[in-house]
């Protein structure tokens, strides 16, 4: 991921106290990661920071909607994301992930760059499966034609001529 100035934060000059960010984040932002699964969003996020001499404890709220591929038709769809993720930024000698919410900088970093966890969090609040919900009357919203097509690939019946030798044996047998 390209690492844009906007979602870095300053922290070097800050005494210790809370402070807070906002970030908007959207299409331009998505297309930052390479081979991204959300195409498109409007996002919001809200970073409280409880900065320490040594540490920095980071509470990103996130809201907002994103667009992905729907997984059965693969047309675009919205799906609305809202969370809540820690981090957890400690001064040391190197760079270190520690584990998924703590990270150890160096000392001499003047700021931190926030986008690629950003990014991870709001992809972390999309669901596993990502269809199109039904309406009202229980029909998908789903691309009609491409539903189409996905039936009849799986009405037509595929035999592996390997066993219809030995398919002839079982129906011998009944």
């Amino acid at each position: 991921m390209k690492h844009p100035e906007q979602y870095q934060i300053a922290f070097s000059g800050l005494k210790p106290g809370t402070y807070a960010f906002d970030f908007k984040v959207g299409k331009e932002f998505f297309e930052l990661v390479d081979d991204a699964e959300i195409r498109d969003g409007a996002v919001s996020v809200s970073v409280a920071m409880a900065r320490e001499e040594r540490m920095m404890d980071l509470h990103f709220s996130i809201a907002g909607t994103v667009k992905v591929a729907c997984d059965r038709c693969n047309e675009l769809m919205e799906i609305a994301v809202n969370g809540t993720e820690r981090l957890i930024v400690k001064l040391g000698d190197h760079y270190e992930e520690v584990s998924e919410d703590i990270q150890i900088i160096p000392e001499t970093a003047h700021q931190f760059d926030l986008s690629s966890f950003i990014y991870e969090y709001v992809h972390l609040l999309l669901p596993i499966r990502r269809v199109h919900p039904d309406d009202a009357e229980g029909n998908s919203q789903c691309d009609p034609d491409m539903l189409h097509k996905l039936n009849e690939l799986n009405s037509r019946e595929k035999t592996d001529p390997r066993w219809d030798a030995l398919n002839q044996f079982r129906k011998k047998g009944k």
